[in-house]
């Protein structure tokens, strides 16, 4: 199997499918590279090499103890790209991939990066704080984990049920199947990874960062995300990345890569041969 060593030793497992330019793909929480799998195969089946990767205790990447936070994420993604020399690549992080790669530029750069794309993505900040009113409540947080600790089986469980992909709203039909990829996906994950990805997710602040962004960035966000609310995501980030384009998915929920998959593919293939153009 494929594995990167990170400059902590950890195992980073990933996937490398089709040829061309690059593009590297960030996964949310609880999830791992797998949740990627239908835009994997659709932008490498139009001319395009698809790189994804287990974040360190998830999936098939080793469950460290520590290190568990977005600096070290970022250095992970740095360590796979690097290892497998990738240049102009675009980077794509869904949800806490998108504070992935938002943290990979503040940390990295841009030297071998072409394009970025921020899809769900939990910058600039999710918290609620004095000087960031408009965020997620801690409370929310703390239940989190507090139900991790609990039964979190059955958390992954209820996310998936209900507002991850908006399962709870009505007239929704969200296959028993993706509910259960979901679950699976979870469950894969290191304990105390996932416990500690809670407080990574949520109480990073990527408002320094953004800014930061030289390249040309794509922001999709669905303007009914239950978990990272449109408000707090998609269009506070859109204000902070230079010349950032927004695209608002009406009605849709936080997990639009698999609701919204078709059009999602379709927007990050025409944003990748927008390049150079």
């Amino acid at each position: 199997m494929p594995y990167v060593t990170a400059p902590d030793g950890t195992e980073i497992f990933y996937k490398d499918w089709g040829a061309g330019r690059p593009v590297v793909l960030s996964h949310g929480w609880p999830l791992n590279s797998d949740s990627w799998e239908a835009q994997m195969l659709f932008l490498a089946g139009n001319g395009y090499r698809c790189v994804a990767h287990d974040r360190r205790g998830h999936g098939r990447s080793a469950q460290v103890w520590d290190g568990n936070d977005m600096d070290h994420y970022a250095d992970d993604l740095a360590a796979v790209i690097d290892a497998l020399g990738l240049s102009e690549a675009a980077l794509i992080g869904f949800s806490t991939g998108g504070g992935e790669v938002a943290r990979y530029i503040a940390r990295h750069g841009t030297g071998r990066v072409a394009q970025a794309g921020l899809v769900s993505a939990v910058p600039p900040f999710m918290l609620k704080t004095d000087d960031n009113p408009g965020g997620v409540p801690i409370e929310v947080f703390d239940g989190l984990r507090n139900d991790s600790i609990a039964d979190r089986a059955q958390l992954y469980r209820d996310l998936a049920d209900g507002p991850f992909f908006g399962n709870n709203r009505p007239g929704a039909e969200v296959s028993q199947g993706t509910r259960d990829f979901f679950w699976l996906q979870g469950m894969q994950s290191g304990h105390k990874n996932a416990y500690d990805s809670i407080a990574a997710f949520s109480a990073t602040d990527f408002r320094q960062d953004l800014p930061r962004f030289d390249v040309p960035t794509l922001i999709v966000h669905g303007d009914d995300d239950q978990i990272v609310p449109y408000e707090v995501g998609g269009r506070a980030s859109a204000e902070l990345v230079p010349d950032a384009e927004l695209k608002t998915y009406s009605g849709a929920p936080h997990g639009l890569a698999d609701t919204h998959k078709r059009q999602l593919c379709e927007d990050l293939l025409a944003f990748l041969n927008s390049h150079g153009t």
